[in-house]
């Protein structure tokens, strides 16, 4: 299996439950090459039918190279109507400029590949429907086509598991939601380490709530392989059950579980966390511009929704690329994107959008 540079056996926090996988911060950041990786995942097409803001604004002054901007003639030429219908290129979306990571952030040097589900349901994810062993060996197959795809990018094994799933009964707390018990957890955390990568722990909250949840998951959280995963989809208020109705989630909430997360970062010297949004609508993240990506906290808004692959790239441009936060990040349906005479997208086809995924995940 894979073994990652970025991660070497060591004795986890006291307390915690015990993980093999750390990764290791590193000294400075190389912001050059953290710009350069970034213009990169951004995959920009050349603009078609404008000229650069600047240069127009140079041209219609007189400025344009090749022109003398004092000559009569020139500037009497500069105001042809060829000139005049010139357009300027629209800013680009992309690549983000947010705030630059800590030391030690995985993303935008590496690209994450996971398998998601839940180990009591095989209806859920990939993670409830083969054995350990067959689920790490279709992991490492994933990994390898990821890794063909794209050399220049190291790839990320890691485990995405539905640690606080929303339920159809109200069950004991009357929230809608089931916590998974520690062994349950620590059997995700498990396969994580055998690949030297890192768990998700996603939480669907029914209705409970963000800060509600955390708590529960932060002997985990301060472990320096596992991050954290939200998704607005299940989060609903009291009246709408899960499954009936889709639910959201604000920059708020969203910006809260980032803090969490930081103040994990701080008190324990972890290297930053990487919180990921799942979605797939325009509603289930109300206010996207609010979102704060923070120096110890990496956000990935990740592109949840199934189906054919133009449907995908349709709802990808429309609420992760038009949308910007920080990273995205692209889901893939073993069976669900099958329906209706569909297909899998392979890692080629992925990596053609713009912005390119810095998150893939596998149910």
């Amino acid at each position: 299996m894979l073994i990652h540079s970025r991660f070497t056996p060591q004795s986890s926090a006291q307390s915690a439950p015990q993980s093999s996988a750390v990764r290791q911060p590193l000294s400075t950041v190389n912001k050059a090459a953290y710009n350069a990786k970034m213009l990169a995942l951004a995959n920009l097409s050349p603009p078609r039918n404008c000229v650069p803001k600047g240069v127009l604004a140079r041209a219609r002054r007189g400025h344009a190279p090749g022109i003398r901007p004092h000559a009569r003639e020139q500037r009497v030429a500069l105001r042809k109507p060829r000139v005049a219908r010139l357009r300027s290129c629209p800013a680009p979306l992309w690549p983000v400029h947010a705030v630059y990571p800590e030391a030690g952030a995985l993303l935008p040097f590496d690209r994450i590949v996971a398998y998601y589900g839940n180990f009591y349901s095989t209806r859920m994810g990939i993670l409830g429907q083969y054995p350990p062993d067959e689920v790490l060996a279709r992991l490492k197959n994933q990994i390898a086509a990821w890794a063909a795809a794209d050399p220049a990018t190291p790839v990320m094994p890691a485990i995405d598991y539905i640690a606080a799933s929303a339920q159809g009964t109200p069950g004991r707390n009357g929230k809608y939601i089931l916590r998974m018990p520690p062994d349950q957890i620590e059997k995700a955390l498990g396969l994580a380490d055998r690949i030297h990568g890192l768990l998700f722990l996603d939480v669907q909250p029914g209705w409970s709530t963000v800060p509600a949840e955390l708590p529960h998951l932060a002997p985990y959280l301060k472990l320096p392989n596992v991050e954290l995963a939200l998704d607005p989809e299940f989060a609903l208020i009291p009246g709408k059950k899960p499954g009936r109705y889709r639910g959201t989630m604000s920059a708020a909430q969203i910006n809260y579980a980032a803090r969490f997360l930081a103040s994990l970062v701080r008190q324990y010297h972890l290297p930053p966390k990487i919180l990921v949004i799942h979605r797939f609508t325009q509603r289930m993240v109300s206010d996207y511009r609010g979102i704060r990506p923070l120096p110890a906290v990496e956000i990935v808004m990740d592109m949840d929704g199934f189906g054919s692959p133009s449907l995908k790239i349709a709802a990808y441009r429309a609420f992760i690329a038009r949308q910007p936060v920080q990273f995205t990040g692209f889901k893939i349906f073993y069976r669900n994107d099958l329906i209706r005479g569909g297909r899998i997208m392979t890692p080629a086809q992925v990596l053609r959008l713009s912005p390119r995924p810095s998150f893939i995940l596998y149910q």
